[in-house]
């Protein structure tokens, strides 16, 4: 018996969302392979669609760079502008002897991978480790990560949901034609709405304010990543960023809105949290 669509995407997330909120809780190692996963795959998709587009990002250069910036957030080997400038240098190097088409935009789409799904996802494991000066408080960095991707997923169901009852308005035609003004507008509320809940539930070390700051970072910024993976799925004439996961496409397209997001809350995490 063949399963339908519906039957596989529910039997997947039973499956994984387990053992993604195990990795967050727990932290560490487990946390740790769980983002490398992430990112390195998520990288791999985006190569696939740089090459329907006849780029051919340096893949060695590209994935190797993604798991040092990714293990040196919880090894701390060397500063990170170490890791980038030699990735820098060996590029560009290396492109004068792989004799492919279009070296600019092939050096490119690497640098634009390796910021985007590798900087970025180093982000995620920082926020999950922003909380390491104490055992006391450790776990509340796994409680942050949870809270914000049940913020997205809250978020995009809701953008969803309500877009699709009410929506008249195109939000962005040209990358999504089926995303509405009023399901965006939807989507935010109800990103604040899940971070106030989040922080009166499990986020006892952080304030109501910088609940709802964060909030509004996943409502925009969250809502915006997918946009951009939208838009590079577009010019790549591709529905999903791969067939990965039965039933939900790629990697890329289940954490798209956490890679901006990610990113965006560290920022605020470090500039105003840190600090109190």
């Amino acid at each position: 018996m063949k399963l339908g669509n519906t039957s596989v995407r529910i039997i997947v997330s039973v499956i994984a969302i387990p053992l993604i909120l195990f990795a967050c809780v727990y932290g560490k190692i487990p946390f740790l392979i769980f983002v490398l996963g992430i990112g390195l795959l998520s990288f791999g998709e985006f190569t696939g669609l740089a090459k329907k587009k006849n780029i051919y990002p340096n893949s060695l250069l590209g994935f190797l760079t993604v798991a040092l910036l990714i293990l040196n957030v919880y090894f701390n080997f060397v500063q990170f502008d170490i890791i980038i400038i030699s990735s820098a240098i060996l590029i560009l190097l290396s492109e004068l002897f792989r004799n492919k088409s279009s070296a600019i935009l092939n050096t490119s789409a690497t640098f634009l991978g390796i910021l985007y799904l590798g900087l970025f996802s180093a982000s995620i494991l920082a926020i999950r480790e922003f909380y390491n000066y104490s055992v006391l408080v450790y776990d509340e960095g796994g409680y942050l990560i949870i809270s914000i991707m049940a913020s997205i997923w809250i978020c995009d169901s809701a953008a969803f949901f309500i877009g699709s009852a009410i929506g008249k308005h195109k939000l962005f035609p040209r990358v999504s034609p089926n995303k509405s003004w009023e399901g965006a507008i939807a989507g935010f509320v109800f990103s604040v709405i899940a971070m106030i809940a989040a922080k009166a539930l499990i986020l006892d070390n952080l304030t109501l304010f910088d609940s709802i700051i964060i909030g509004i970072i996943v409502g925009l910024i969250g809502q915006l990543g997918d946009l951009v993976e939208s838009l590079f799925k577009r010019d790549a004439g591709v529905k999903d960023s791969s067939n990965l996961i039965p039933g939900h496409g790629g990697i890329f397209d289940r954490f798209d809105s956490l890679f901006l997001t990610a990113p965006t809350v560290y920022v605020y995490l470090f500039l105003f949290v840190g600090n109190k």
